[in-house]
């Protein structure tokens, strides 16, 4: 196993995407600080960075990575391996190589300009964003051999999670405006890994007094210290749920 991973990490790392994606989260991160005096609008400018480019990398990347490797997967699987250690290494490969590839593109500025609690908040969001599409990738592959239809389906959970959930959610506070809906909405983004990784960064830079009552009662309870942590183990299930659901069909898919 710790082959298949080794060999995983170093085929990634010397990819030019991997590569061309780590410069430019590098040089998108030190020019916002550069051109922002304060740090904290320069983190709150990264944002958008790390809520949208990461999992669209990270999810487009590991799908098409998926499906270029089906030879190699082939071999592996007629080798004495268990299909388990195959999968979690492929998951591990690409977990690390892409959380390596953001932490030298976007962790080194921050930590230079902004070595604070919210930076490495930041940082671990971003790391954890990066492992969380890379898992939902693995079950929107091992879903289809046909590579197209295995893409559209990255490319439409992506924009489900970016965009389309959003519109939702605010079709529905329009439709029930006259009832108190602040404390199902936070439910609600439980079920987003992107809108949860928004709340939890926003409610550490003081932006939820612009979020108005919705706020409060987010920062009412993300705010605290049992929020945060059961913020992040909501988006330690998003890597664990999406993860074993794409194991259990690889075990008994038919090559």
């Amino acid at each position: 196993m710790r082959k298949v991973v080794k060999y995983v990490i170093l085929d990634i790392l010397r990819s030019k995407i991997i590569i061309g994606y780590t410069i430019l989260l590098f040089l998108i991160s030190f020019s916002v600080f550069s051109l922002e005096d304060n740090t904290a609008k320069g983190l709150l400018s990264l944002l958008n960075l790390e809520l949208f480019i990461v999992p669209l990398v990270s999810i487009i990347f590991s799908t098409i990575y998926i499906y270029n490797s089906s030879e190699f997967i082939e071999l592996l699987v007629s080798q004495p391996l268990k299909r388990k250690s195959i999968w979690l290494s492929l998951f591990s490969g690409l977990s690390t190589s892409l959380v390596v590839s953001f932490l030298i593109g976007s962790g080194l500025p921050i930590l230079y300009f902004e070595p604070s609690p919210t930076g490495i908040i930041m940082i671990l969001i971003g790391c954890m964003l990066s492992v969380i599409f890379v898992a939902i990738a693995l079950l929107a592959s091992v879903l289809t051999r046909d590579k197209a239809k295995g893409m559209g389906m990255a490319i439409f959970l992506w924009l489900y999670f970016a965009i389309i959930f959003d519109g939702l959610v605010l079709f529905l506070l329009f439709q029930f405006a006259d009832y108190p809906l602040e404390k199902p909405m936070m439910a609600l983004s439980a079920l987003n890994p992107i809108d949860l990784s928004r709340i939890i960064i926003l409610l550490r830079l003081d932006v939820s007094a612009l979020m108005g009552y919705t706020g409060a009662i987010f920062k009412d309870f993300f705010g605290t210290t049992t929020g945060f942590i059961s913020a992040l183990l909501a988006l330690g299930l998003w890597i664990a749920i999406p993860l074993y659901f794409s194991l259990r069909i690889f075990r008994k898919k038919d090559l």
